[in-house]
């Protein structure tokens, strides 16, 4: 029996693969009738020939380029990101990188909507529960974002995004049905010049999007379809690029795969444990998200595999693994891929556990782990499975 739910797709309007990164954004421009275009990035990705490309094919259209994205987005950045783009007289906002810029440039977003100058005043902005399939009525006051991603973390496919507050460290989410991209251009050459270990670590955090949704107990036959695919594309594209990096062909799957982790989330599918302690380890000890899903996933698999065995099995099939052991299918890819395995790997102490349990019990994904957390104990066992 498919279970009762619900569907619903965010405001995005053109998703375009394979295509040269400097074509597709100066069509979807034209596209959209915009003539002042502003540049978001890292100073990074600022010095890729890739992104002058970009800025080439914009020409006069191009009114500005804030390369001061850091790593999480802090709030400070992303209101400085937002100055430069009103001083700039932005018409539309271009967003190329990784999570880090995508995230960070739908906060400012937010900012030039509600004409915030002070990190402070973002607080009031904090949550949300944005309802991403319709336009809200204040919709033409809203810039929109383009998302050119380098990484796979996927950000570009939410309509919330992060910015880190460094007062209390944490990492809070923002929400806006029009926070979604407008448009979104996958080129797997934007790729090229991402380092492959971080490659490689962010298409674990896609892996993660479609396993945890895959695992879930609100998962339905859409969800199971797009993230077992997912999961696919994904674990043979990323062991092809390891073998070759300039496998072009193996980066348009996963990254193709990246989008696909996150359609089930359009279908109802959530995440869980695994999100929510990837938050805090990110947060509270400065671990890239790519590595909390190394280091978490296959202990989040074990923790929760009493109450979802039928459900992580679909996992084990798509891995190729025919015991049905999705732990162990998960943790055969990220050894396979040598990124890290244990959160002693990436300088996780143990002294660090209480603060992340904390963190991680006020994070909602909490509350949609297949297994009930009954309280911080549990977070702690996964904890000790990781460590």
């Amino acid at each position: 029996m498919i279970p009762a739910g619900l569907h619903r797709f965010p405001l995005v309007e053109h998703i375009v693969h394979g295509q040269p990164a400097a074509e597709a954004v100066r069509e979807e421009i034209a596209r959209l009738q915009r003539s002042r275009v502003f540049l978001i990035t890292t100073a990074s990705v600022a010095r890729d020939a890739l992104l002058a490309g970009i800025g080439e094919a914009l020409g006069s259209r191009l009114v500005g380029t804030f390369a001061g994205v850091t790593a999480r987005g802090p709030r400070q950045c992303v209101i400085d990101g937002a100055a430069a783009a009103r001083a700039a007289g932005a018409d539309i906002l271009v967003a190329v990188g990784g999570g880090s810029v995508i995230d960070a440039a739908k906060v400012m977003q937010l900012c030039l909507r509600h004409d915030l100058v002070r990190a402070e005043q973002l607080s009031a902005h904090v949550g949300g529960r944005a309802e991403p399939a319709t336009r809200p009525t204040d919709a033409e006051r809203w810039l929109r974002v383009i998302a050119v991603p380098t990484t796979l973390s996927a950000a570009e496919f939410t309509w919330w995004g992060g910015a880190y507050d460094p007062t209390r460290g944490v990492k809070e989410a923002f929400s806006n049905a029009m926070m979604m991209p407008q448009a979104i251009v996958l080129d797997p050459a934007m790729t090229l010049e991402t380092p492959t270990h971080m490659l490689l670590g962010t298409g674990m955090k896609a892996v993660d999007h479609a396993a945890e949704r895959l695992a879930s107990l609100s998962g339905n036959p859409y969800n199971d379809a797009v993230s077992s695919l997912a999961l696919r594309l994904l674990a043979a594209g990323l062991r092809k690029v390891l073998g070759d990096s300039s496998d072009i062909a193996a980066r348009a799957e996963i990254q193709y795969g990246a989008f696909l982790s996150m359609c089930g989330g359009w279908a109802g599918a959530t995440v869980g444990l695994g999100h929510a302690i990837g938050h805090a380890l990110g947060a509270h000890c400065g671990v890239p998200h790519g590595e909390t899903s190394c280091v978490l996933l296959p202990s989040v698999m074990r923790w929760n595999v009493a109450v979802n065995a039928h459900r992580q099995q679909l996992i084990a099939e798509a891995l190729g693994r025919r015991d049905g052991d999705a732990a162990a299918a998960l943790a055969d890819l990220i050894g396979a891929l040598s990124l890290p395995t244990r959160l002693r790997d990436v300088g996780v102490e143990r002294a660090a556990f209480g603060a992340i349990v904390k963190k991680t019990m006020a994070d909602p994904l909490t509350k949609n782990n297949p297994r009930r957390i009954s309280g911080p104990s549990d977070v702690e066992d996964v904890l000790e499975m990781a460590w």
